[in-house]
Formats: C-alpha cells, sequence, structure tokens
C-alpha cells in the first residue's frame, strides 16, 4: 500500500501518478489534496508519516513545488526517510542506499512522464542492504537519541 498526498502545487501531478497506480494495479491510499486550493504542505506530510509509522502504508509519496518542504516536514518522524528525487538515478540510490521509505517529488521541477519514470523506478528499486544497513543502524541511534 503506498500513501500518496500533495499540496495544492502538486495536485495535478498526483492524480497522474494515482492514474499510473490505476493502471498498474497498484494499491495507494490518497490523503489529499483534493484540489488546487491553498493547503499547507505539513499537514500533509504528516498524514503520509502517520500512516507509515501505524503501518498503514508501507511506502509513501508526497508532492509539492519542489518536494524540499515535503520532505522536511516528513523527515521530523522517527523512521521516515524522505527523499527528493529528481532523476531516476537519485531514485534507484534512494531505494538502494537509503531504504528511503516516502519520495517526494517537485512538481515545478519534474515533468509528469518524468516525475511517473521516478516513481517506477522507486517502487521497482530494492534495499541492498550490506553495508548500507550498518549505515541505517547509525541513523536510528541518531534518532533514538533526539527524538525525545
Amino acid at each position: 500500500m503506498i500513501a500518496i498526498a500533495s499540496d495544492h502545487r502538486g495536485f495535478k501531478m498526483k492524480a497522474e501518478i494515482m492514474r499510473y497506480f490505476d493502471e498498474h494495479e497498484i494499491k495507494y491510499k490518497d490523503y489529499g489534496t483534493f484540489s488546487e486550493e491553498s493547503t499547507d504542505y505539513p499537514e500533509k506530510a504528516k498524514e503520509v508519516a502517520l500512516a507509515i509509522q501505524k503501518g498503514k502504508a508501507e511506502k509513501g509519496i508526497l508532492i509539492c513545488g519542489t518536494g524540499l518542504g515535503m520532505s522536511i516536514a516528513a523527515n521530523k518522524f522517527k523512521g521516515i526517510r524522505c527523499t527528493v528525487c529528481y532523476s531516476e538515478d537519485v531514485a534507484r540510490y534512494a531505494r538502494k542506499h537509503n531504504n528511503s521509505n516516502i519520495l517526494a517529488l517537485g512538481a515545478e521541477v519534474n515533468t509528469i512522464p518524468e516525475a511517473i519514470e521516478i516513481v517506477r523506478i522507486w517502487l521497482a528499486t530494492e534495499f541492498e542492504g550490506e553495508r548500507h544497513k550498518m549505515r541505517l543502524e547509525m541513523i536510528e541511534e541518531i534518532e533514538n537519541e533526539n527524538f525525545k
């Protein structure tokens, strides 16, 4: 299950990604926004991050103008590894090396076809483990020290 959300700037891109999910029978839940009316991206990032924390979704996708604000907000939640991906290579490494569980996209940075390809690669790429697992454990230790 993929949790997906956007702010108003990412609304159109989110709709196209959900169309891609429907065409490929990928299960998802839409956490909004449901129009192009102005909305605050931190609320949407929170909903998706909590869905992952609570086990309601395995992965998430967040879309705003650049992906940066969504990423910053989502990464305030313990266990969340939200990565902004502007290219196929970055998406691949975000999963292979960082075991990213939320993908942040920028609707004003990538075209919709580029974003769909980034999503496809991000979802298809498996975490390599090995030396990267040790590094993620180090990040988890930092979280445990600093998240109160």
